[in-house]
C-alpha cells in the first residue's frame, strides 16, 4: 500500500472510478459520513445500490439531509464510524469517502474493526481519502493542515490488512477537477463550513485568498483534486 505516488493519477470523477471498481446493483451499502448526500445519491440513483444507509455525524447536515424525499432506497441516520447501530454481517459494502481522517486517531482501529464486524462475510470496504500533495492541498493546509490525521487514517488502513481482517483489492490514485469561480464559492465551500468550527482571524484569511486567488483564471480558479481509493475485502 501507499500512501501517494505522483506517477500514477488519473483525472477522471469519482463515481465513473466507483463504477468501475464495484459493482453495486442490488447491494446492501453503508456509507459512513455522506455529508450533504451528493455521492449517495449518485450511489442510488446511477449505480443502483438496493438499500443504503448513509450516515453523519453533523447534527445540521443531517437535519438537512432528513429533508429529502425522493431517495427512497436512502435511510439517513445519525451515527459515526466507531460503534454502529446494526448487527453483524448487515452489509455488503461499506463507503468511506474522505471520512476516515475525521474520526479521531485513537478510534480509528476500532472504527475500522466496527466495519468488519457490520460487513458480510468477503464485503467490501471502499475508502477514498484526500492525499496530502499539489497545488489544491497547498490552500487547503492554510485553512487546517491535515498531514497527520491522513497519515494516520493510512496507517489505520495498512494495520487493518497487516492484521489479516482485511485483504487490499485495488489501490487507485485519481485528480478531481475542482472549478471555484470566484474566492466566495471556494470560501462558502471550505471555510464558511458546518462539521467544523475554525478560528481563522482576517490575517488568516487574507492569506488563504491571495493563495486561492494566484490561481485565478477568467473563468475562476481551476485545480486537480489528488485522492486514493482503497478497496479492501473482509477476510474472516
Amino acid at each position: 500500500m501507499r500512501i501517494n505516488d505522483p506517477n500514477a493519477y488519473r483525472r477522471c470523477e469519482e463515481i465513473d472510478l466507483m463504477a468501475e471498481l464495484i459493482d453495486l446493483r442490488g447491494r446492501r451499502v453503508l456509507e459512513l459520513g455522506c455529508g450533504a448526500a451528493v455521492m449517495t445519491r449518485a450511489m442510488a440513483t446511477r449505480l443502483g445500490a438496493a438499500h443504503i444507509t448513509a450516515t453523519e455525524v453533523d447534527r445540521r447536515q443531517h437535519e438537512r439531509n432528513l429533508a429529502i424525499t425522493d431517495l427512497p432506497q436512502v435511510s439517513f441516520r445519525d451515527d459515526g464510524a466507531e460503534s454502529i447501530a446494526d448487527p453483524a454481517a448487515s452489509y455488503d459494502l461499506v463507503v468511506m469517502l474522505k471520512s476516515l481522517h475525521h474520526v479521531p486517531v485513537e478510534r480509528m482501529d476500532q472504527a475500522l474493526s466496527e466495519i468488519h464486524r457490520v460487513l458480510v462475510p468477503g464485503g467490501l470496504l471502499y475508502v477514498t481519502e484526500p492525499v496530502y500533495w499539489g497545488d489544491f492541498n497547498a490552500i487547503l493546509r492554510l485553512i487546517e493542515d491535515e498531514e497527520k490525521v491522513r497519515a494516520a487514517a493510512f496507517a489505520a488502513l495498512c494495520r487493518a490488512v497487516e492484521s489479516g481482517r482485511f485483504a487490499l483489492v485495488h489501490e487507485v490514485f485519481f485528480e478531481s477537477a475542482g472549478v471555484y469561480p470566484d474566492w466566495e464559492s471556494f470560501a462558502a465551500r471550505f471555510i464558511e463550513v458546518s462539521f467544523t468550527e475554525r478560528q481563522l482571524d482576517e490575517a488568516r484569511v487574507a492569506a488563504i485568498r491571495a493563495a486561492f486567488e494566484r490561481h485565478l483564471t477568467p473563468t475562476g480558479v481551476h485545480l486537480w483534486k489528488p485522492h486514493r481509493i482503497d478497496l479492501l475485502q473482509r477476510l474472516g
